[in-house]
C-alpha cells in the first residue's frame, strides 16, 4: 500500500543552489532526500510546493512524498531526519499523512512570501543572509502607496525573469502589506502562485519608490508597459522568505 506524506520545512537558502536538485551544487531537495534515505532505508523523491531560487529562505516550505509503508511514529521520524540535517540550515517541522490526491505544488491554494529589508546604516550581523541591507532611509509612506498597484489581477511580464517557464504572465495578488518594525521594513504578498523572481522584482521597484527615485504612480505605468527593461533591479534573494503555503 502506497502512503502519501506531507512535510513542512524551514531553511536558510544562502548555502544552497535553490530548492530543486541541480548538477552545479547542493540543493535543499537533495539534502532532504538523502536524510529520508538514511531514515527510511530506501530512496524517496519529494515534491516541493515551489522552486525557491538560490539564497531564498523558507519559514514553512511544503513538500510531499509517496512510500510503500506506513509511518507509525512521527516523533521518531522527525528526530531522525533532523539528526541527519543538523549540519545544514534545514529543519523538518512536521510530518503528516495526506490523501493520495494531495500534491504539494498543485494542491496549494495560496502562497505567502515575505520580504525583509534591514533599513539602517550599520551592517547586519544577526540578520546577515536573512535580509536586504539598505542604508538610505526609505520613505515608507510612499512605498505604501506604491504597493497598492500590485494588488489584483495583472499581466506581470515586467517583473518576470527571462528564464521563467510559466505559460502565462497573468497572476492575481490577493493581499499586499508593508510595515516598519523598528529597523526592518517587512513586505508581504499573497497569491496562488508567482512568476520566477516576481516578488524580488516588485520589491526592487518598491525600493526605488522609497528612495524617491520613482513616484508611487510609476508602478502602474511599468505594470502596463509589460517590458522587463522597465523594472528596477530585483532585490537580492537573502531577504526573501516563503512564509506559508495554504491548502
Amino acid at each position: 500500500m502506497i502512503t502519501n506524506y506531507q512535510i513542512t520545512i524551514e531553511y536558510l537558502g544562502h548555502n544552497f543552489v535553490g530548492w530543486q536538485k541541480q548538477k552545479n551544487g547542493t540543493s535543499v531537495q537533495e539534502v532532504i532526500e538523502k536524510a529520508l534515505y538514511k531514515t527510511l532505508k530506501f530512496k524517496v523523491k519529494i515534491i516541493g510546493s515551489g522552486r525557491t531560487d538560490s539564497g531564498v529562505n523558507a519559514f514553512q516550505q511544503s513538500a510531499n512524498f509517496y512510500i510503500k509503508k506506513k509511518i507509525t511514529d512521527n516523533y521518531s521520524i522527525l528526530q531522525s531526519l533532523n539528526f541527519y540535517l543538523k549540519k545544514y540550515n534545514i529543519s523538518i517541522l512536521n510530518i503528516k499523512k495526506r490523501s493520495q490526491k494531495f500534491h504539494a505544488r498543485f494542491s496549494a491554494k495560496k502562497r505567502v512570501y515575505e520580504y525583509v529589508i534591514l533599513n539602517r546604516l550599520a551592517k547586519p550581523v544577526i540578520d546577515k543572509n536573512r535580509s536586504w541591507h539598505v542604508k538610505k532611509k526609505l520613505d515608507l509612506k510612499k512605498m505604501k502607496k506604491a504597493i497598492k498597484y500590485f494588488f489584483g489581477t495583472h499581466d506581470f511580464t515586467t517583473f518576470r525573469s527571462s528564464s521563467c517557464s510559466a505559460k502565462s504572465p497573468i497572476r492575481t495578488i490577493d493581499f499586499v502589506n508593508i510595515k516598519r518594525e523598528k529597523e526592518k521594513i517587512i513586505i508581504n504578498f499573497k497569491s496562488q502562485s508567482f512568476l520566477q523572481k516576481q516578488v524580488r522584482s516588485m520589491v526592487g521597484c518598491l525600493k526605488y519608490v522609497g528612495e524617491n527615485k520613482w513616484k508611487p504612480e510609476k508602478i502602474k505605468k511599468i505594470i502596463l508597459s509589460k517590458k522587463r527593461s522597465e523594472c528596477a533591479p530585483p532585490a537580492p534573494p537573502s531577504g526573501l522568505f516563503l512564509k506559508k503555503v495554504f491548502y
